[in-house]
């Protein structure tokens, strides 16, 4: 088995590949201050209540959270809420969720972060609820057969729509296509200076570039990209395998096992979360169905 390349992809946490990229580093977390300002809502008195749940939530990063609440993981908190005989209480976030662990949760600003890798060393992660993958985007009308980066006609798809950082670059770089569309992707961010900072490729952008016959494939996280996907009749997911290995044999993953998080020390939150798992992964997966992620069970622990 090839040793496996140490590596997470959640939004919420920066691992090594994320470091591939000199703006996304382990450093911006010492960069970038925190600001109080950034989480006015939150509301001390509820670390108190047993009745709430304070879920640490981005006011705007669809499809995953928005403070009007339509983000697939408000609604997979609220479900998480009920089960738990509390009520979910968002406590929004200016800034990009990349951020969460540090400037909400370890500030005792809410209590559980939604979508969070399993096994995330800054946290207590859950059993995992389901596990994603990465997928190639492409128009359904599209001449081009690609399913897997070992695919013939995937050197000939241009451009590419990537996020640099993720595992779609260590493999873009691999098939020595990294220079070929480097430009196009910069483009997506409207060529913003990354140094020292984050900045999200915003995930219908990427998507409506392939739509409109702009870019011949894109390459995204499932769950970050299936709602803009769903949404046009010309368009189509191919998930990407879990079988890639760098030009060092080192393995790539692209599928990722998903995870509630709250603070290490809140043990009895954690085991209230687990016990009730179980009751509520039905309705957890309709959500996941509804907004047209593809999804499979999570890896047995090793």
């Amino acid at each position: 088995m090839a040793p496996e390349l140490e590596t997470a992809h959640s939004r919420t946490f920066v691992s090594r590949l994320w470091q591939v990229a000199a703006a996304i580093s382990v450093s911006l977390f010492a960069l970038a201050a925190f600001n109080p300002s950034m989480s006015d809502d939150a509301n001390p008195a509820a670390a108190e209540d047993k009745n709430v749940l304070r879920v640490c939530a981005a006011a705007k990063e669809l499809p995953y959270s928005a403070d009007d609440e339509s983000g697939f993981e408000n609604k997979i908190a609220k479900i998480l809420a009920d089960s738990l005989g509390r009520k979910a209480e968002f406590v929004w976030f200016q800034k990009d969720a990349i951020y969460a662990v540090r400037d909400q949760l370890d500030k005792n600003l809410c209590d559980v972060i939604i979508g969070t890798d399993t096994n995330d060393p800054r946290v207590l992660t859950s059993k995992p609820y389901y596990r994603a993958a990465y997928v190639f985007i492409q128009r359904k009308d599209s001449p081009l057969k690609i399913d897997s980066f070992d695919s013939p006609d995937i050197v000939k798809a241009n451009p590419i729509g990537f996020v640099q950082g993720t595992p779609a670059e260590t493999m873009i770089t691999k098939l020595d296509l990294y220079n070929d569309n480097i430009n196009y992707v910069s483009s997506l961010t409207n060529f913003k200076d990354k140094r020292n900072s984050y900045t999200r490729v915003p995930p219908d952008r990427m998507v409506g570039e392939v739509a409109s016959g702009k870019s011949e494939l894109a390459i995204g996280f499932a769950p970050e990209v299936a709602r803009y996907v769903k949404a046009n009749d010309a368009l189509k997911l191919t998930v990407i395998p879990d079988n890639n290995v760098r030009d060092d044999g080192q393995r790539v993953p692209f599928h990722f096992d998903q995870s509630f998080a709250v603070r290490k020390d809140e043990k009895d939150l954690m085991a209230a979360i687990n016990t009730a798992l179980p009751g509520i992964q039905k309705k957890i997966d309709v959500v996941l169905k509804d907004e047209g992620i593809p999804f499979e069970a999570p890896q047995p622990p090793t």
